[in-house]
């Protein structure tokens, strides 16, 4: 290692000391990650990288990988926690990052493939205290892969990367997360693999608009790693109220489409629509409101032909005036941009990207799963008698 830990508890650093710099380096294509670590290594003098090696989980403990420059300094292993490979690097990773406090100028943390960055993130900024702070989150994306990534139906455990038994994440949903959380994305080329096309690089752009995207190697890419990242900011992003969505464009031949409507959905037409609608992008997300569950914000997330849908609490509209003064000012701004007379933030709002995207099919096929205008007349009590076809996969309505 760099030096000595210092004394003391994990996280206690001197008054007067700056907190260690953390960036985390996340990605499913695991080359493209090693080449962007190795190469921080080497651009920032001072720095050591730290990787939890999960695949060793099966034999009951995770390995622990610390470089520097010139190569490994030292490797170790941690038990697995709750046999999860993912709480066994929570409960060893704050510490050791700690341990470097004060001796290193940057930690690089190497995410293990199905890693997604955002867990690490908060994990890093609600414990970390005074010794380390979240500098960045890093992507490191062959832009070549995108696309086989994204269409990916399989299981990470059928890919032999999940980070647990429970894990029922897809290969698909966890590449989407993990590069729709990042400002940074850093792009390395596969060695052997033909260079990405326009359209690789058009799908990478329509999925996070608002990245920064970087080759590997731009010197823009050091002081982008120190720049400094928002952990609250970044999760109301990501969550479904007031998710920062792209923007509706086409380029290369990959195009994206934001579908907006006041009125809810039909359950049972939307129902049977699922499979048409989930299949119909490379990746979907967003929010939506079902006649039946008028209070209910939903959240849309789909890759790879897989759709999760889940409740994501009220409307605003639903709470009492009161509750408005505890929900978050980016929650309020979002409600006003969609706000109707009649429904309040009550909206459908989803976006489709992907390639060769059918959009008037895709348009027709949402519109027709609408309550019809003399349904939508009726009001909410008649909407409330609907089958409840959503029932198999939400919570029943109390």
């Amino acid at each position: 290692m760099t030096g000595e830990k210092p004394e003391g508890a994990p996280g206690q650093v001197p008054e007067d000391s700056e907190p260690l710099p953390v960036v985390l380096v996340a990605g499913l294509h695991a080359e493209a990650r090693r080449r962007v670590v190795t190469w921080l290594l080497r651009s920032v003098p001072g720095s050591v990288s730290l990787h939890h090696d999960l695949g060793s989980a099966a034999d009951g403990t995770v390995t622990r990988v610390v470089r520097e420059r010139a190569g490994t300094v030292d490797v170790g292993e941690a038990p697995l926690v709750d046999d999860c490979a993912c709480c066994a690097l929570r409960e060893d990773l704050v510490p050791e990052l700690a341990g470097l406090a004060g001796s290193a100028r940057l930690a690089v943390v190497e995410l293990w493939d199905s890693v997604e960055p955002r867990a690490m993130a908060e994990v890093v900024a609600a414990h970390g205290g005074r010794a380390l702070r979240v500098a960045q989150v890093v992507t490191a994306v062959d832009p070549a892969l995108v696309l086989p990534c994204l269409a990916s139906g399989d299981d990470l455990a059928e890919a032999g990367l999940a980070a647990a038994a429970t894990d029922q994440r897809t290969v698909a949903d966890t590449f989407a997360r993990q590069v729709e959380y990042a400002p940074v994305l850093a792009l390395v080329d596969g060695r052997e693999a033909d260079d990405a096309d326009d359209e690789d690089r058009a799908l990478l752009t329509q999925l996070h608009p608002t990245a920064r995207q970087v080759p590997l190697g731009a010197p823009e890419l050091v002081p982008l790693v120190f720049a400094g990242f928002d952990v609250p900011a970044a999760a109301a992003a990501q969550h479904p109220s007031c998710a920062r969505l792209p923007q509706e464009t086409e380029e290369a031949g990959v195009a994206t489409l934001v579908w907006h409507a006041d009125r809810p959905f039909h359950p049972e037409r939307l129902y049977q629509a699922l499979e048409d609608l989930s299949c119909a992008a490379a990746r979907s997300r967003g929010r939506f409101w079902l006649a039946d569950r008028p209070d209910t914000l939903l959240s849309w997330d789909a890759a790879g032909g897989a759709l999760c849908v889940e409740e994501a609490g009220p409307w605003l509209a639903a709470l009492p005036d009161a509750a408005w003064e505890m929900v978050p000012p980016v929650r309020r701004a979002a409600a006003a941009l969609d706000w109707h007379h009649r429904n309040g933030d009550r909206c459908q709002h989803l976006v489709f990207t992907s390639p060769g995207l059918d959009r008037e099919g895709l348009t027709a096929l949402l519109d027709a799963c609408l309550l019809s205008d003399a349904e939508y007349a009726a009001g909410r009590e008649c909407w409330k008698r609907l089958p409840a076809a959503f029932d198999a996969l939400l919570s029943p309505v109390p």
